[in-house]
């Protein structure tokens, strides 16, 4: 069954939900919702990655998330640090973190690859060409998929070159970052051609930009949740191992609609 990443932004700017769970008190109380409403981990971060933001440094970021880590850990939580940042993954494991979530890959620290070697942390390698604010001027491709693909493959084969361990490998495509619209639904259409990489594979689409495509123009944020669960179901069906999303609740209903209609037809 695939899983549930749950968002907790612990940043003032992230895109949707900035500013909300800044407070200590307040993310772990939102970390603990999540997990009540099925997500099967939590993916803490302290440093927005929209189109645009700003660095923060890793001190910063640890202040933000590291209590919040260490007490959803202690309360038996399964918690995941996303960051870019070798010393904040580091931190972030001796903390109780069970997973790395690098939306570079590697490629923005590049002592990360030896962190994960050193914890033996699960480590989600994502496809990405470059910094929130430089992304959108990378979003250039003849073959979106062909080269995603290739992207990811080079960056398993640093990976491991750097002694993580390849069972230990997530890909993630990197929906939205140096994508187009086009792009964006190119690879969700050609899921297939990323879980024939060999590794699990976590999608990561809840509320970005380009599901406004499906909306009307004066649709909130929260509208975009309609869509992302029903890419939940879909990229289940195409073999994601989890989805990352804002919405816990709707996606584990949509997941568990595909989970009965699965047993039926199994009992079938």
């Amino acid at each position: 069954m695939t899983l549930i990443m749950g968002v907790l932004n612990v940043t003032p700017d992230s895109f949707s939900d900035g500013g909300r769970w800044t407070d200590t008190d307040a993310a772990i109380e939102h970390g603990l919702a999540l997990h009540a409403d099925g997500a099967d981990l939590i993916d803490v971060g302290g440093e927005s990655t929209r189109p645009g933001a700003g660095r923060v440094t890793p001190a910063d970021e640890q202040s933000r998330i590291l209590p919040v880590i260490t007490e959803l850990a202690r309360q038996g939580l399964r918690v995941s640090v996303d960051t870019l940042n070798a010393s904040t993954a580091l931190a972030a494991a001796a903390a109780g973190a069970r997973l790395i979530n690098d939306v570079s890959g590697g490629l923005a620290d590049p002592l990360m690859a030896a962190v994960a070697a050193e914890t033996g942390l699960d480590y989600v390698a994502m496809h990405w060409r470059g910094h929130a604010q430089q992304m959108d001027d990378l979003a250039t491709y003849d073959d979106v998929v062909a080269e995603v693909t290739a992207e990811l493959s080079q960056r398993v084969d640093a990976l491991t070159a750097a002694g993580v361990d390849p069972e230990r490998i997530i890909l993630d495509p990197g929906f939205g970052f140096a994508k187009r619209t086009e792009h964006n639904w190119s690879l969700l259409a050609h899921l297939d051609s990323v879980t024939a990489l060999g590794f699990p594979v976590l999608v990561g689409v809840s509320r970005k930009r380009f599901l406004a495509e499906v909306l009307r123009a004066d649709a909130p944020f929260t509208a975009r949740d309609l869509p992302t669960a029903v890419l939940s179901v879909l990229t289940a069906q195409a073999g994601a191992w989890a989805v990352r999303v804002h919405d816990v609740a709707a996606s584990r209903t949509a997941l568990n609609v595909l989970g009965q209609l699965r047993s039926a037809r199994i009992e079938a």
